[in-house]
């Protein structure tokens, strides 16, 4: 029995659209994830064997749980349809898509539908940010401290500060390649936003400062979104191959995977990784585990990356975790171009979660997706040419849950 499992294609709403003031419900945006998904894909509704939702806070945000039951009202084909809804705060989205993959590897069925969706413009910013609070360890890091996530994201940049320095300007040069990348993607968030280097450099009125060292430029957006993928096993990918005039080896890929928790309490992290270099160290580790079960040695084996740009400091953890300096000397890839779009590795051609958006609950599938039209070169305005083999890293909390993978071709 095959362990491989296949992308067969998705569908992303545009992260532009406030669906609050469209008058929608989270229900239609789950539907036209889904009904989009089909349609790019053409699987019929009636193959699909499975469904597993990834989302966040839908109590919090929609006054909604038990989302996987809303799969089943898109299509009469579904209605009997296995669901469940999956929970890891910014990676709930990769949750759903490895018990997804892991039902498909161990043959409880062949085709599976993903749908990461989150509905964040319910409410103000101030009570937002005390919902994402609870990613955290409410008690103790968010309750009555106003947007406790750039706070702790900031505690992030301040212990690279602390053992290898860190500037502005490196985290500036982060904010507006995810702006100027977003303006390629059509379904960007920020892709008619205004956003410069020096722009991100400054400060005052016009990128006034959140919480500590973090200001307006390096945040990630409060998004409505919903993502869909099918995934499927080498059994069923190879007729749906046949039937489009493709060989197998042409379709994207899981090629490995890494998963990996931390306490939830950020000075709990940094504690555990007194004795490391790398200042997450389990997130360092969900990478070198995916690169081992893809047979690859090293970052230099990919032709870009999707990461988890909640803030600029995460992309700047990211950016070392991944291997592209050693730890510590992320600001050299910076300087070099390294991440640039056009550089030897790119990162975040989608504009990840500062340019595209940042549906919670969404993201992790949307990133997978992404990987998997890049190697396909079906990435339109974004595409890095001649992309092979992408990684994608979703982080839940501040840094609790990483999730990796790497997506590729064989062909």
């Amino acid at each position: 029995m095959s362990r491989t499992v296949y992308i067969l294609g998705g569908h992303q709403t545009d992260f532009a659209r406030n669906w609050t003031k469209e008058g929608k419900h989270i229900s239609a945006m789950i539907r036209e994830a889904v009904e989009g998904t089909l349609a790019a894909t053409g699987v019929a509704a009636k193959d699909i064997q499975v469904g597993h939702v990834g989302n966040f806070a839908a109590e919090l945000y929609s006054m909604q749980g038990h989302l996987g039951a809303f799969l089943v009202d898109v299509d009469p084909a579904f209605h009997g349809l296995p669901t469940g809804r999956h929970e890891a705060a910014c990676a709930s989205g990769s949750i759903a898509l490895l018990a997804a993959s892991a039902e498909l590897e161990a043959g409880r069925y062949d085709v599976a539908l993903v749908v990461g969706v989150e509905q964040m413009k319910t409410v103000s910013p101030a009570i937002g940010g005390d919902y994402l609070g609870t990613a955290a360890w409410y008690e103790s890091e968010a309750k009555g401290v106003e947007f406790p996530f750039p706070k702790l994201f900031g505690k992030l940049g301040d212990e690279y500060d602390r053992r290898y320095g860190l500037k502005d300007e490196h985290l500036a040069h982060i904010s507006a390649v995810n702006y100027a990348n977003a303006k390629r993607n059509p379904k960007a968030q920020t892709r008619t936003w205004y956003m410069t280097e020096a722009h991100a450099c400054g400060g005052g009125e016009y990128n006034a400062t959140i919480g500590g060292r973090i200001k307006i430029s390096d945040c990630s957006q409060v998004t409505d979104g919903a993502v869909g993928v099918i995934l499927a096993t080498e059994a069923y990918a190879a007729g749906w191959a046949r039937q489009r005039g493709m060989s197998l080896d042409q379709l994207p890929r899981i090629q490995g995977w890494g998963h990996r928790t931390a306490p939830l309490r950020f000075v709990d992290k940094v504690e555990a990784a007194k004795d490391s270099p790398y200042v997450l160290p389990h997130t360092r580790q969900a990478v070198t585990d995916a690169y081992r079960r893809a047979g690859i040695a090293d970052c230099w084996a990919l032709d870009g990356i999707e990461t988890h740009d909640c803030f600029t400091t995460s992309e700047y953890m990211a950016i070392d975790h991944f291997g592209l300096t050693a730890p510590g000397e992320s600001w050299k890839a910076i300087e070099a171009g390294v991440i640039d779009f056009g550089g030897k590795l790119p990162i975040n051609p989608s504009g990840g979660l500062i340019g595209a958006g940042h549906p919670v609950g969404a993201t992790g599938v949307r990133q997978l997706l992404d990987c998997a039209r890049q190697v396909t070169g079906t990435a339109g305005g974004y595409q890095v040419d001649g992309a092979r083999r992408f990684a994608m890293l979703n982080i839940g909390g501040s840094g609790t849950t990483s999730v990796v993978f790497v997506v590729g071709r064989d062909a």
